[in-house]
């Protein structure tokens, strides 16, 4: 499949039409995310696992954080459309195909998802935050906003402190935005033990089963 980013996939043990697409993080990488097929236990998804458009250091970034983010979040988010095309052509339907994002990716999953003009199967965001919860208010597609949506932060986060997305995302909420939020005692990762538990329920309930 000929996609505008390099990517791994992964294929379902099960044959498959559900696709989880991933998000990384600030100079991580698709490898980052290999485990998490295996870790999910859901053998009826296959995993496309993205590398942002841009280098950073030993990885890939999805916007620069310095003075000007919003420029390369609106890149990305073009980009992202495309891929999103790209799937549709290659059978992969937006009503079977999930998004998931970690930190940038968290970010890039909220821009882009809640903008897209079509609804995905869900949305997954973790550790991230909004670059400007009123504006993305403003542009939310009432298409995608059927509660379909998950946000998960820690509250020991030493990157991006908990008040900050806590606050944005009651932003979203007051504004008609359905988010599932969900805080948990961790830094900025994603905790084994508790949260993966909670993301892998939340996921199997809204997939197809053969």
């Amino acid at each position: 499949m000929k996609l505008p980013l390099t990517h791994i996939w992964l294929p379902a043990t099960n044959r498959s039409q559900q696709l989880m697409v991933v998000l990384h993080g600030l100079g991580d990488s698709a490898r980052g995310f290999l485990w998490l097929q295996d870790a999910l236990e859901i053998d009826s998804i296959d995993y496309l696992l993205l590398n942002a458009p841009e280098p950073y250091y030993s990885g890939y970034r999805w916007y620069d954080i310095g003075e000007d983010p919003l420029t390369g979040i609106v890149r990305s988010r073009n980009i992202l459309s495309e891929v999103f095309a790209a799937l549709s052509r290659e059978g992969y339907s937006p009503d079977k195909t999930f998004l998931l994002g970690f930190s940038q990716g968290c970010l890039m999953t909220l821009e882009f998802g809640a903008r897209h003009a079509d609804r995905l199967a869900a949305y997954v965001g973790i550790s991230g935050y909004s670059i400007n919860p009123e504006e993305l208010l403003r542009d939310l597609n009432p298409k995608v906003n059927h509660g379909d949506w998950l946000i998960t932060h820690g509250t020991e986060d030493e990157i991006l402190p908990v008040e900050v997305t806590r606050s944005q995302i009651q932003v979203l909420r007051n504004g008609g935005f359905k988010i599932d939020y969900r805080e948990y005692l961790k830094t900025h990762t994603l905790d084994l033990d508790r949260e993966l538990p909670d993301i892998r329920s939340w996921i199997a309930n809204r997939t197809e089963r053969d």
